[in-house]
């Protein structure tokens, strides 16, 4: 269950619920005696897994699935259907797991409720101390022991609902709902139209090689299942963990802490896949721990915010470890980097004055000026005693990839002062002016870090992360020598975001063969037959690894388009390879629009969706296409297909405001 956590501090996990539907469908031992097949299915366009048995005189099958639209409520469904001429009743077994207890939470009985079963609890422990610990209540159809298809039917349904919330009150009403829909027969229906609402919405489709096809749907129904339904009440978002809800118990998958994964993660998001206003829960969850990292900033004896290395529900740094909390400090530069992208793709001030947003960026900012230290000798701005995106080192002066993102956010900060009127301090520029950049002069590439010497083994993509998602203005002779240099020395079982990062930098340089190699060893990290990532590729690590989903899926979405979310504009310069015969991103979100595209070869085909609405409910901005080389201006008009073939004079596309919008440009 979101926000649901138990333990203190660095003991800290999600808490495990005992699950009602936990139940094994089985046959009687005659029917066994015939011939018995098994098989398991997952359906990513509706959300329904179904394990299903069929023998000569039944197809048996049990459907569980998540409503998208009641994201409290869990569903199963049992589906008897006769086969052949008998007329014997057939009796299936349901074999129940469940027990009413956990580890976690001390559950006590409740009367019933309208027939249905209800216990509630609370956790064992809060976060902090002197925390409130989170209750949980549950309410579920009760399960018999077997279901019969009598004489006379020639089929049979049964359904089972679970509501879980956090009062009494909350759980009932779920539960109502679901008796209301189970009554008008619109249980399954409005679980069904809620995810066509969402794949009609915003998705990301190739026509290719069916491996690469089947890992994409798959990345994009995990991550979405991770997130929030469209309908769900803003504030209930409880982040999301490298390992989903299904994991993160104690001393399981990062015991189901939230990490800067989920600020990756949210540039997929923040493109329009599936929609902004996912990306803007996931800036709300930072905006609601503010006083956390206020405390975790004091703790460290500094000024401003320190978003924790890894985070529950108040904030504050609860990783078992102290020395990645206390110095994996760039994940507060990721954090302003997504406010910074969603404020580019929406225009949403909303999100920075009633939605605080301007507290987390002024608060990293001052961060990130009480943590510097000036250096003398070379004139410029250090930080010093950090452990950089890979974790092989700690320690360390000057990482490359914190300096720079704490570079961005100092001068996002500025800009959203000026924009806001808010009197920023000099401090904020001075310290991004001067901030150090390693850069080795004479080898042409960025070192991770002050004393890094080149071939030193690396854990996972660190300094390639400067040309994207950072942006860092480079050469392209840089960005090669980067990509090279530290492909070379990267540990092949990293974590699996690793290669995705590499792949859109080659793309980036238009060397399409090179990058689908790299994205080929990502398949190492992805299990059959339901394409479950793994974080390392022997299959060990965290588990189902959204994060890997997170970095392939930009692989393909900023790398085969070039996407790149800019202050003035969205860039697009498509790279696909050959055996990629089109490439269709449908719902990309940009100043209140949504944009269907399609590459088809050397063809582009483009269109501007009627009636969408924008992040802060106002009129969306007039847009025209931008060839970047020949100055071709092209005026978006809803509904119209635009069709572009790009020759070697135009190849970049850009995205421009046809009239002054936030940042007055033309």
């Amino acid at each position: 269950m979101g926000g649901v956590y138990n333990g203190e501090g660095g003991d800290c996990h999600r808490a495990n619920l005992p699950c009602p539907l936990a139940v094994r469908m089985d046959l009687d031992e005659v029917e066994k005696a015939g011939r018995l097949q098994h098989s398991y299915s997952l359906d990513t366009h509706t959300g329904i897994f179904t394990h299903s048995l069929r023998t000569v005189s039944v197809i048996a099958s049990q459907s569980l699935y998540t409503h998208r639209h009641h994201p409290n409520l869990l569903v199963m469904e049992v589906l008897l259907v006769r086969q052949g001429t008998s007329q014997e009743p057939i009796t299936i077994k349901m074999d129940s797991r469940f027990t009413p207890q956990s580890d976690d939470i001390v559950f006590h009985s409740e009367p019933d409720y309208k027939g249905a079963s209800y216990i509630q609890g609370h956790t064992t422990m809060a976060e902090v101390p002197g925390g409130i610990c989170p209750s949980v209540h549950i309410i579920w159809t009760p399960i018999t022991p077997s279901l019969t298809l009598l004489p006379d039917q020639a089929q049979s349904r049964w359904g089972f609902v679970v509501a879980v919330a956090g009062s009494q009150d909350s759980v009932q009403a779920h539960y109502d709902t679901a008796l209301e829909l189970m009554a008008n027969g619109n249980l399954r229906p409005s679980h069904l139209r809620a995810w066509e609402e969402l794949w009609a919405g915003s998705t990301l489709e190739l026509t290719g090689p069916d491996n690469l096809s089947r890992a994409l749907i798959g990345c994009m129904f995990y991550l979405l299942s991770a997130f929030p339904s469209l309908h769900e009440a803003p504030g209930h978002f409880g982040g999301v963990s490298p390992g989903g809800l299904s994991n993160g118990g104690s001393g399981q998958d990062y015991w189901g802490h939230v990490f800067w994964d989920q600020v990756r993660t949210t540039f997929f998001d923040q493109s329009g896949n599936p929609y902004l206003c996912l990306a803007r829960a996931v800036l709300e969850y930072r905006v609601r721990t503010v006083d956390g990292a206020k405390d975790n900033a004091e703790k460290q004896g500094y000024k401003g915010l320190k978003f924790p290395w890894e985070s529950a529900v108040s904030g504050r740094e609860v990783c078992p470890e102290d020395i990645y909390g206390q110095q994996e400090i760039h994940i507060n530069g990721d954090v302003t980097l997504a406010f910074q992208h969603y404020l580019y793709l929406t225009e949403d001030m909303s999100m920075f004055t009633e939605g605080r947003g301007s507290e987390v960026i002024w608060g990293v900012a001052d961060y990130w000026v009480s943590r510097v230290t000036w250096s003398a000798e070379e004139q410029n701005y250090h930080i010093l005693g950090v452990m950089p995106p890979d974790e092989y080192y700690y320690n360390v002066n000057n990482s490359v990839y914190t300096n720079t993102v704490a570079k961005f956010s100092l001068e996002f900060a500025v800009e959203l002062a000026a924009l806001l009127k808010y009197p920023a301090p000099q401090e904020w520029q001075q310290v991004a002016d001067k901030i150090k950049i390693p850069f080795d002069q004479k080898q042409k590439y960025h070192p991770e870090y002050d004393g890094y010497k080149k071939g030193q083994f690396v854990k996972q993509a660190d300094t390639v992360m400067l040309g994207y998602p950072l942006g860092l203005p480079m050469t392209p002779e840089v960005r090669r020598n980067d990509l090279e240099f530290y492909e070379a020395v990267t540990d092949p079982g990293g974590p699996a975001m690793t290669w995705g990062m590499f792949a859109v930098g080659w793309l980036e340089l238009g060397e399409v063969e090179k990058a689908g190699h790299l994205l080929q060893k990502c398949f190492k990290n992805i299990q059959g037959p339901f394409q479950v990532w793994s974080e390392s590729s022997d299959g060990s690590g965290a588990v189902n690894f959204l994060t890997g989903m997170g970095g392939f899926l930009q692989a393909v979405l900023f790398g085969y388009t070039g996407f790149r979310v800019q202050k003035d504009c969205l860039a697009f310069a498509p790279s696909i390879p050959e055996d990629i015969t089109q490439l269709c991103i449908r719902g990309v979100s940009y100043l209140g629009n949504k944009m269907d595209w399609l590459v088809r070869g050397q063809e582009v085909y483009i269109i501007l969706r009627e009636g969408a609405k924008h992040a802060g409910n106002t009129k969306p901005c007039a847009l025209q296409v931008v060839l970047k080389n020949s100055g071709t201006k092209i005026p978006l008009i809803p509904g119209n297909l635009y069709s572009i073939l790009p020759s070697s004079q135009m190849l970049k596309l850009r995205f421009k405001h046809c009239f002054p919008c936030l940042f007055n440009e033309p």
